[in-house]
């Protein structure tokens, strides 16, 4: 992935965690726009390296219940990873 196509990726990825995966809820509060900013780095360093939707899927849901301390949703999950991966695969063809 090109240096270009990272830097569209990051506010891709970040506005995807904020208003889809949004796991406590917080994405129509303007206040809490930054709550997931911390893991953005992470997950756009995974879809950098090729990782598979299983991949990200452990590490957001790591996130989740280690971090959160909250239960995981999988298939919530699952399209979030989905739609990240989508997101990269648009970009990458631009």
């Amino acid at each position: 992935m090109s240096r270009q196509h990272e830097k569209d990726l990051y506010p891709r990825v970040d506005e995807v965690l904020h208003y889809l995966w949004d796991p406590i809820g917080v994405s129509g509060i303007p206040m809490a726009r930054d709550e997931y900013q911390s893991y953005v780095p992470q997950v756009v360093t995974l879809l950098n390296e090729n990782a598979n939707a299983e991949q990200i899927a452990d590490y957001l849901n790591e996130v989740v219940t280690q971090r959160m301390g909250l239960s995981e949703n999988l298939d919530a999950t699952l399209h979030v990873v989905a739609v990240l991966l989508d997101w990269k695969a648009a970009l990458m063809a631009a």
